[in-house]
């Protein structure tokens, strides 16, 4: 059966797998064949899980940090009609709702305790950028963890100061209004999400005026929202400025792209040193076999059939490699990502575990990159083969 399916491959698929069944009975070209494969394995493994447990993070990161950004956010110019600016928004395909926002600073004060908060004036229901709380009917939103360090529960009446000052009798005095708790939010890890505070619109604008007035759009998915975006500015106001999830956090999706880059080039390096192996192998195979290759060469075989038969074998040697690496990265990465196995403090970051997440088109660059290299490394020792003289390496 074996050797009627010789008969049917091509010469240099035959040679191939003729050299390299021989090597079994070779210790040292052995040795080095599988030192090349199981540095194939091992690059493409860590490769795999390295980009899996950065990918895991920012997948997280990006889920902590877009839920509480708006998907687009309208800056109205100064003494713009808001509410007319609102109706033209709603009128533009794609847009599923659109909320006028107050936003300015101040203070929450409790008891004599006082906290700088960043109030966020809204009508209707809390906006998606308050987890916890989005959905709710209007009313004053506090972090949780701020009303756990206070004792705060619902019902409780809180005063809200603004740094905007009042003019009385008695010279400019601070604007102050008592609000009754409505609840609470899930805030985030970062300092600025641990500031805010959601309220009506009606107190914000006593407390802060109508100078900072906002539109929050929501157009669906994060991908139609920049559709919507780039059709915005035609129903706006002139000088109304745009600016949707990536502009408000492109600092932080230049930083994540560059970190799975830098980490993607650093671990690259087990591979390209796997695929110098390769050459080692296939240079010991060809010194091994040169008077076999002498005969071949007297017998008719070209130069580039025998150049195909060592690029062949290189591929099957780092083809054998890049499987047992593939199934060893994906496979950890999914018991690893299934059972949890590498917990972290969750008090010190906003996850209880090392995430994996193996996205598609990393491991097809994975995969291209190490065929690329071990290719690369067997045609060049494949060169040597092709260039020997068949009457001087039957001499030897």
């Amino acid at each position: 059966m074996t050797s009627l399916l010789l008969r049917n491959l091509p010469f240099p698929a035959v040679i191939a797998l003729r050299y390299l069944r021989s090597t079994r009975r070779d210790a040292f070209a052995s040795f080095l064949s599988a030192v090349a494969a199981g540095g194939l394995a091992l690059g493409v493994a860590a490769l795999i899980l390295s980009l899996a447990v950065i990918s895991g993070f920012q997948t997280a990161l990006r889920t902590e940090i877009l839920g509480r950004t708006p998907q687009v956010e309208v800056e109205l110019p100064s003494g713009a009609d808001a509410q007319a600016a609102r109706n033209g928004v709603m009128a533009v395909s794609g847009v599923t709702s659109a909320q006028i926002q107050v936003r300015g600073g101040g203070w929450l004060v409790d008891q004599g305790k006082v906290q700088p908060v960043e109030m966020v004036g809204f009508d209707g229901l809390v906006p998606r950028s308050f987890p916890g709380a989005a959905g709710k009917p209007e009313g004053l939103y506090v972090p949780a963890s701020l009303a756990a360090r206070w004792g705060l529960k619902p019902g409780q009446t809180l005063d809200l100061v603004s740094p905007k000052p009042t003019l009385t009798p008695l010279g400019p005095q601070p604007r102050v209004r008592s609000v009754v708790l409505a609840g609470t939010y899930q805030s985030g890890r970062t300092q600025e999400e641990r500031e805010r505070a959601a309220l009506p619109r009606s107190v914000a604008e006593t407390l802060l005026g109508n100078t900072d007035r906002r539109l929050d759009v929501e157009a669906g998915d994060l991908d139609a929202a920049l559709d919507v975006a780039a059709r915005l500015p035609a129903a706006l106001p002139k000088g109304s400025t745009v600016r949707t999830w990536k502009d408000l956090n492109r600092p932080l999706l230049f930083a994540l792209r560059l970190e799975k880059l830098m980490m993607f080039v650093s671990v690259s390096l087990i591979v390209l040193l796997a695929s110098l192996a390769l050459v080692a192998d296939l240079a010991l195979i060809i010194s091994s076999k040169r008077p076999e290759i002498g005969m071949l060469g007297t017998l008719g075989a070209t130069p580039a059939a025998l150049r195909q038969a060592f690029v062949l074998l290189g591929g099957l040697v780092a083809g054998l490699g890049m499987l047992v690496g593939t199934v060893l990265g994906v496979g950890l990465a999914w018991v690893a990502n299934r059972y949890k196995l590498l917990p972290v403090p969750g008090r010190v970051y906003f996850l209880d575990y090392v995430p994996f997440r193996v996205e598609p088109q990393d491991l097809i660059v994975v995969l291209l990159l190490t065929f690329a290299l071990a290719l690369a490394s067997s045609f060049y020792a494949a060169q040597r083969a092709a260039a020997l003289d068949p009457v001087e390496a039957l001499r030897r």
